[in-house]
């Protein structure tokens, strides 16, 4: 059975350690924040100039001025900060931010990917991403293994506007957990029920997988 966006997002905090400056993009990586293992100190940063984002409020806690670079109401921990962007940016641009975690529409196996623009469709733009997978080493893509239509997202050339080049090395999809190597996609781990069979199906791209490859548990 394939991940929900929750799992995804559990998955994705295993990735976390104790110390680490984390920027969250929009869409599944925002729900990171609500699985911080617990005693784990993690600084989330959003590039609209928040440092130290909190798990989502509860109704109680809701406060329409405190929001993520997606529009999101957030919730700040102790010890957060608040800056203008051009601060964010910096800390961004200079390599400070020790895990990424952005969507994408495509990612391939020379480690390219495509997240800002669909022609023909209506979307949000580049935000910050160009910036992000430019000055971060560690980062982490979450998507679908597959378009709606049944299409691989995992593939062997992007069709679409690149966001950046050769920077992605690993992926979270909701079948697997891939890493990139060589220009390859690795199969490291699958989501629990679903079989090799059908992950080799829905990539594209050159995939290799090991002996064994066991599924994620939650």
């Amino acid at each position: 059975m394939a991940l929900t966006r929750e799992q995804m997002a559990q998955r994705v905090a295993r990735e976390l350690q104790d110390g680490f400056y984390v920027n969250l993009g929009i869409g599944i990586p925002t729900l990171v924040a609500n699985y911080v293992p617990e005693g784990m100190q993690v600084m989330l940063q959003s590039e609209n100039g928040l440092l130290g984002m909190g798990a989502f409020p509860t109704e109680a806690e809701v406060d329409a001025d405190m929001i993520n670079a997606g529009k999101q109401t957030v919730t700040a921990i102790k010890g957060a900060a608040i800056f203008d962007s051009s601060q964010s940016f910096a800390m961004i641009r200079g390599g400070h931010v020790d895990l990424t975690v952005l969507g994408a529409f495509e990612v391939d196996v020379r480690g390219n990917i495509a997240s800002w623009m669909i022609p023909g469709k209506l979307v949000k733009g580049m935000g910050g991403a160009m910036d992000l997978v430019a000055g971060a080493d560690n980062i982490i893509v979450t998507m679908t293994h597959a378009s709606k239509d049944g299409e691989s997202k995992l593939l062997e050339h992007c069709s679409l506007p690149l966001t950046g080049c050769g920077c992605i090395r690993k992926v979270l999809t909701d079948l697997a957990y891939l890493e990139i190597e060589n220009g390859a996609f690795i199969l490291r781990e699958r989501a629990p029920g679903v079989s090799v069979e059908e992950i080799v199906a829905k990539t594209a791209g050159k995939l290799i997988v090991p002996e064994h490859v066991p599924e994620m548990s939650f």
